[in-house]
Parts: structure tokens; sequence; C-alpha cells
């Protein structure tokens, strides 16, 4: 008898290790899959989603620089609604959007689904609410801040705050859309990669 209880017993102990196992493989299976999916998804959106040029605004000068990345702000980025009510601070919903004269973005209405029929649509999320003369929502999209490496970041936030503050210069974010999805592909100023502009001026000091 005892040896069939000393059988069952390590048994039960091997079945909770190869429980234990199997939970730490699906655990680092997940953990791999999903940042892996994130690439993969914004890898599709650059390669198969349309361009848009969304022009940009001036910074706020009391944002601080954070050394890895460029802050955006647009022109286009507020919504007007006939109601405010329906709608609450940081609620994710859908911008329809269509270009401009000069093929720049404008913001054409909300949705809290996103719309049939077309693909001209952002996924973002709602940063302000001003309902007092006129119903305004204020827009937060995914793609506001532009990564760069760390030795480069200072230089392309210096040429990017410089083109704000001159009115000779256009700057605008290229982001690539598809379903909804957004991913930023490139800064330009005066058409030109702000890559570029930095390359050049680190090559010039």
């Amino acid at each position: 008898m005892l040896p069939i209880i000393g059988c069952l017993k390590k048994e039960t102990h091997m079945n909770k290790k190869n429980s234990l196992i199997a939970a730490f493989v699906l655990l680092a299976f997940v953990q791999l899959y999903v940042p892996a999916k994130m690439i993969l998804n914004q890898e599709d959106v650059l390669n198969k989603g349309r361009e848009f040029k969304f022009k940009t605004a001036p910074i706020d000068p009391n944002d601080p620089f954070r050394g890895k990345y460029i802050t955006l702000r647009f022109d286009a980025n507020e919504v007007v609604v006939a109601n405010t009510a329906e709608w609450t601070y940081n609620e994710s919903i859908f911008v329809a959007i269509s270009e401009d004269a000069e093929g720049y973005v404008q913001l054409d209405s909300l949705m809290k689904k996103a719309p049939a029929g077309t693909h001209n649509y952002v996924k973002a999320r709602i940063d302000y609410i001003r309902g007092d003369d006129s119903y305004e929502i204020g827009i937060e999209f995914p793609f506001e801040r532009y990564y760069m490496e760390e030795s480069k970041a200072y230089d392309a936030e210096l040429a990017y705050a410089e083109s704000q503050v001159d009115s000779t210069q256009v700057a605008y974010a290229l982001v690539a859309i598809k379903d909804g999805e957004a991913a930023l592909k490139d800064v330009l100023i005066n058409e030109e990669s702000i890559r570029e502009i930095v390359e050049r001026r680190l090559k010039e000091k």
C-alpha cells in the first residue's frame, strides 16, 4: 500500500511540475507574441496604409524637451460638434478626415464606431471638451511623439522648434493610416526629412 501512495505522490508532484512548466511557456509566448504582433501591425500600416500630411502647429514652450522624441502638435486638432454631452474626456473615438486644397489633413467629424464605406479615418482619444459659445472637442492623436536616436533628438527638436516660429517654413508629419490604425513615418520641414536635416547639421558642426 505504501509504495502505491508514494507513486501517487510522485505522480502528483510531476503533474504540478509539468503544469508550472506549461504555464511558464504559455506566459513567455504571450509576452513575446503581443509586442511582436504590435510590431507586425505597425509594419503593415507603414507599408500598406495611405499617407496623409498632418500640418504641425507651434509646440508649448513650457513643454520640456525629453531627449528621445519630438513632441508634435497639429493645426487640425479640434472638431466642432452639435452637443458635447455625449462625449467624455479620454474617450476612444474615430475621426473622419479629408484633405484641404493644399493636401493637408482636415478633421470632418467624430464617431463612436468605425465608419463604413471609407478608409479615411483614424482612431484617437478626446483630449479636452470646450462647450461655451462653440462646442469643440480636442483630439489627442496616437502619433504625437517622433522618436529618434538620443544623440540626434536634441538637434531634431531645435530644427522642429525653429520651423514653428519661422512663417516661411512649413512642417508636417507624414502619417500612414489603414483601417483607422496610424503609424508616423516621418516629420518633414520644407519637404525635407528632419533626419536628413539633422545629419546635415551634425556634419556642419
